[in-house]
């Protein structure tokens, strides 16, 4: 596992230091990687809305859309929806 050394202003150190002190994480090298993977989450999550959103875009001008038509062609389909 490769070694990074990260300063930090007192204030941050300090919040580090209780995290590790709450007993949620072993050190501070936990706390850093969940919060590394916890980005890497998001990132991932923003992307995949980021995709959606353009393949929305690029599949063309949105329709007319009738909810109260959608509900009968729901209740059709499954009965008494």
């Amino acid at each position: 596992m490769a070694t990074m050394n990260v300063s930090l202003p007192d204030q941050m150190k300090k919040w580090v230091e209780e995290q590790t002190a709450s007993g949620r994480y072993g050190n501070a090298s936990d706390y850093v990687r969940d919060l590394i993977r916890k980005d890497q989450d998001r990132a991932a999550a923003f992307a995949a809305l980021q995709a959606e959103i353009t393949k929305g875009v690029e599949s063309g001008e949105a329709e007319e859309w009738d909810p109260e038509e959608y509900r009968k062609q729901m209740r059709a389909k499954y009965g008494g929806l």
